[in-house]
């Protein structure tokens, strides 16, 4: 269907105006009420022992899930992309529940079992490690959230690829992790690099599901999101814009890394 100029100049001016009043207005609003005071301020609000902690314990639970993702996440893709069995219909729908669960009811969920009045309770109450309102808590949600990404970048490569060069391989004597290693993994960098930033960006501003299974504790387990959401119900309205516009800072770098993956990869593609 071809459309007429007016016609398109009025979808694309109206597409503009949906971006800026439900983006750009409000994230302009935040910077404007962050940085009227002065940077000395701004700096002062992110320097503070709290948010300092809770940067730290984000970047952490990052450097935790993001390992964890790869390392099961690839070989699942590999098990979807290479065989056919039963139930890898209702695996493929587990894998995509976190896409369709709201993230409060995982929350909910990781209680029930990690509780200790839940069904893996002993593991708290026998064994003395603390998983709910701490930090296995935190990256188990974090986990549950973010578990779809790399599998769901790494997959649909992974049938472009097909068999051919690894059966070769394979012909020629190489062992399945030389395989792996020289033929596979060059061939699914890109997507495997491209879920790796969804996930960092994911769990960073993850808050529903972590929310439910952490103590929101300051300087034990308060992430940069937890931290903005307590500062704004204390009434420090400024300290929360302040939090948020590092949190935004942090989306804006993983943005333009994945605007340069994007890039990189239809190069490659080529």
């Amino acid at each position: 269907m071809i459309l007429s100029r007016p016609v398109r100049y009025l979808i694309r001016y109206l597409a503009l105006a949906y971006i800026l009043v439900l983006v750009v207005v409000p994230v302009g609003l935040i910077l404007w009420r962050t940085l009227a005071p002065g940077f000395g301020t701004f700096f002062a609000s992110i320097g503070t022992p709290a948010a300092i902690s809770a940067l730290q314990l984000s970047l952490l639970v990052v450097a935790i899930v993001v390992p964890l993702n790869v390392v099961f996440g690839v070989p699942t893709a590999l098990v979807l992309a290479r065989n056919k069995f039963r139930g890898k219909s209702a695996l493929q729908a587990v894998i995509d529940l976190p896409f369709a669960v709201s993230p409060v009811v995982v929350g909910v969920a990781l209680i029930l079992l990690w509780g200790s009045a839940g069904a893996l309770g002993f593991v708290e109450n026998d064994l003395g490690i603390k998983i709910i309102f701490g930090l296995p808590g935190i990256v188990l949600a974090s986990i549950f959230v973010t578990l779809p990404f790399v599998i769901r970048e790494v997959e649909p490569l992974l049938h472009e690829l097909g068999t051919d060069q690894e059966e070769a391989a394979s012909t020629l004597g190489s062992q399945w992790w030389q395989t792996f290693w020289r033929i596979t993994l060059p061939s699914i960098r890109w997507g495997l690099t491209y879920g790796i930033v969804l996930t960092i960006a994911r769990t960073l501003g993850e808050y529903g599901a972590v929310i439910m299974v952490s103590s929101n504790l300051p300087g034990t387990s308060q992430t940069l999101t937890l931290l903005v959401s307590d500062r704004y119900s204390r009434g420090q309205e400024y300290g929360a814009y302040a939090v948020s516009t590092l949190l935004m800072t942090v989306a804006v770098f993983v943005l333009i890394v994945q605007v340069i993956l994007d890039a990189r990869r239809a190069r490659a593609a080529k």
